[in-house]
Protein backbone atom coordinates (compact mmCIF):
# COMPACT_ATOMS: atom_id res chain seq x y z
CA UNK A 1 0.00 0.00 0.00
CA UNK A 2 1.17 3.53 -0.73
CA UNK A 3 0.81 6.58 1.51
CA UNK A 4 -0.29 9.75 -0.27
CA UNK A 5 0.23 13.41 0.62
CA UNK A 6 -1.28 16.20 -1.47
CA UNK A 7 -0.03 19.77 -1.74
CA UNK A 8 -0.48 22.85 -3.90
CA UNK A 9 -4.01 23.87 -3.05
CA UNK A 10 -4.96 27.46 -2.30
CA UNK A 11 -7.05 30.46 -3.25
CA UNK A 12 -7.06 31.65 -6.85
CA UNK A 13 -9.20 33.96 -8.94
CA UNK A 14 -11.42 32.64 -11.69
CA UNK A 15 -9.40 32.09 -14.84
CA UNK A 16 -6.25 31.38 -12.89
CA UNK A 17 -4.16 28.23 -12.55
CA UNK A 18 -2.93 25.90 -9.84
CA UNK A 19 -0.85 22.75 -9.86
CA UNK A 20 -1.57 20.07 -7.31
CA UNK A 21 1.02 17.49 -6.36
CA UNK A 22 0.61 14.14 -4.69
CA UNK A 23 3.71 12.53 -3.23
CA UNK A 24 3.58 8.79 -2.65
CA UNK A 25 5.69 6.69 -0.35
CA UNK A 26 6.61 3.15 -1.17
CA UNK A 27 8.71 1.46 -3.80
CA UNK A 28 5.75 0.18 -5.80
CA UNK A 29 4.38 3.55 -6.91
CA UNK A 30 5.05 2.78 -10.56
CA UNK A 31 2.68 -0.20 -10.42
CA UNK A 32 -0.30 1.93 -9.38
CA UNK A 33 -2.91 3.75 -11.38
CA UNK A 34 -3.33 7.19 -9.89
CA UNK A 35 -6.27 9.54 -9.78
CA UNK A 36 -7.69 12.80 -8.54
CA UNK A 37 -11.15 13.25 -7.05
CA UNK A 38 -12.85 16.25 -5.49
CA UNK A 39 -15.61 16.97 -3.03
CA UNK A 40 -17.42 20.27 -2.81
CA UNK A 41 -19.39 21.28 0.31
CA UNK A 42 -22.68 19.42 0.50
CA UNK A 43 -21.85 17.24 -2.49
CA UNK A 44 -20.57 13.73 -3.01
CA UNK A 45 -16.98 13.08 -3.96
CA UNK A 46 -16.58 13.00 -7.73
CA UNK A 47 -14.06 11.71 -10.23
CA UNK A 48 -11.73 14.27 -11.82
CA UNK A 49 -8.95 12.39 -13.63
CA UNK A 50 -6.95 9.17 -13.71
CA UNK A 51 -3.67 8.06 -15.23
CA UNK A 52 -2.32 4.58 -15.85
CA UNK A 53 0.84 3.23 -14.24
CA UNK A 54 3.11 4.32 -17.09
CA UNK A 55 1.22 7.50 -17.99
CA UNK A 56 0.16 6.00 -21.28
CA UNK A 57 -3.51 6.65 -20.82
CA UNK A 58 -5.46 9.39 -19.09
CA UNK A 59 -9.15 9.89 -18.45
CA UNK A 60 -11.01 13.05 -17.43
CA UNK A 61 -14.39 14.10 -16.22
CA UNK A 62 -16.27 16.07 -18.86
CA UNK A 63 -16.35 19.09 -16.57
CA UNK A 64 -12.55 19.44 -16.61
CA UNK A 65 -11.59 18.22 -20.09
CA UNK A 66 -9.43 20.72 -21.90
CA UNK A 67 -8.65 22.61 -18.67
CA UNK A 68 -7.01 20.05 -16.37
CA UNK A 69 -4.04 17.78 -17.11
CA UNK A 70 -2.97 14.81 -15.02
CA UNK A 71 0.63 13.59 -15.24
CA UNK A 72 3.09 11.54 -13.22
CA UNK A 73 6.80 11.22 -12.59
CA UNK A 74 7.56 7.70 -11.44
CA UNK A 75 11.16 8.63 -10.64
CA UNK A 76 9.82 11.12 -8.08
CA UNK A 77 6.85 9.02 -6.91
CA UNK A 78 4.62 11.97 -7.68
CA UNK A 79 1.42 12.61 -9.61
CA UNK A 80 0.31 16.08 -10.64
CA UNK A 81 -2.88 17.85 -11.59
CA UNK A 82 -2.39 21.02 -13.61
CA UNK A 83 -5.56 23.09 -13.42
CA UNK A 84 -6.03 25.97 -15.84
CA UNK A 85 -8.94 28.31 -16.55
CA UNK A 86 -10.30 27.64 -13.10
CA UNK A 87 -13.94 28.35 -12.36
CA UNK A 88 -15.73 28.97 -9.06
CA UNK A 89 -17.45 25.60 -9.49
CA UNK A 90 -14.03 23.94 -9.27
CA UNK A 91 -13.92 24.91 -5.59
CA UNK A 92 -13.56 21.70 -3.57
CA UNK A 93 -11.25 19.57 -1.51
CA UNK A 94 -9.11 17.63 -3.97
CA UNK A 95 -8.04 14.10 -3.10
CA UNK A 96 -5.31 11.95 -4.59
CA UNK A 97 -6.02 8.22 -4.89
CA UNK A 98 -4.10 5.10 -5.83
CA UNK A 99 -5.12 1.60 -6.84
CA UNK A 100 -3.59 -1.15 -8.90
CA UNK A 101 -6.92 -1.58 -10.68
CA UNK A 102 -7.71 1.23 -13.08
CA UNK A 103 -11.38 0.31 -13.26
CA UNK A 104 -11.76 0.26 -9.49
CA UNK A 105 -9.95 3.59 -9.24
CA UNK A 106 -12.20 5.17 -11.85
CA UNK A 107 -15.27 4.23 -9.81
CA UNK A 108 -13.74 5.71 -6.67
CA UNK A 109 -14.99 2.80 -4.57
CA UNK A 110 -12.89 0.41 -2.50
CA UNK A 111 -9.81 2.31 -3.57
CA UNK A 112 -6.63 1.12 -1.89
CA UNK A 113 -5.21 4.48 -0.81
CA UNK A 114 -6.46 8.04 -0.37
CA UNK A 115 -4.64 11.21 0.54
CA UNK A 116 -5.86 13.62 3.18
CA UNK A 117 -7.01 16.22 0.66
CA UNK A 118 -6.04 19.78 -0.24
CA UNK A 119 -8.43 22.71 -0.47
CA UNK A 120 -8.85 24.59 -3.74
CA UNK A 121 -10.92 27.77 -3.65
CA UNK A 122 -11.71 29.74 -6.81
CA UNK A 123 -13.12 33.21 -6.32
CA UNK A 124 -15.31 34.93 -8.88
Amino acid sequence: QVQLVESGGGLVQAGGSLRLSCAASGRTFSTYCMGWFRQAPGKEREFVATITWNGGRTDYADSVKGRFTISRDNAKNTVYLQMNSLKPEDTAVYYCAADQSGSRLRLGRYVESWGQGTQVTVSS
